[in-house]
């Protein structure tokens, strides 16, 4: 069965569209990060500074987060990725780690889309 899968994302949100012959299917991850993010602050004596240790803690939950969106694509034979920031990249690389780079059809800045006109971009693009 070809698997297509189109996703939109950023810091706070991916929206999956998972398009197969028999229909399509729509996912959301949130990852639980605001909008300005603020961590417990430590006082920072043992690790670093404190912003060296928000800066880890930022990278480790998002690294989380995007952990759980490789988990639902990764049995894809096609990805589109779409997003208005850094997290598109960043999904890259930890794709590229996970060894699916080779599935991933197409890179794109996006601003927000919705769920309908992702799908319909998955759609235009159809693996032959």
């Amino acid at each position: 069965m070809n698997k297509q899968i189109g996703l939109w994302i950023d810091h706070r949100k991916a929206v999956i569209v998972i398009v197969t012959d028999t229909g399509e299917e729509i996912k959301k991850i949130i990852s639980g990060m605001e909008k300005d993010v603020r961590f417990k602050r430590g006082d920072g004596s043992e690790h670093g500074s404190t912003e060296d240790m928000r800066d880890r803690q930022f990278e480790n939950h998002l690294n989380i987060y995007y952990d759980q969106v490789i988990a639902v694509i990764q049995d894809a034979d096609s990805i589109q990725i779409f997003g208005p920031g850094e997290a598109k990249g960043e999904l890259e690389k930890r794709i590229e780690n996970a060894k699916l780079k080779a599935h991933i059809f197409t890179i794109e800045a996006m601003d927000k889309m919705s769920d309908r006109q992702i799908a319909a971009k998955v759609r235009e693009h159809p693996l032959v």
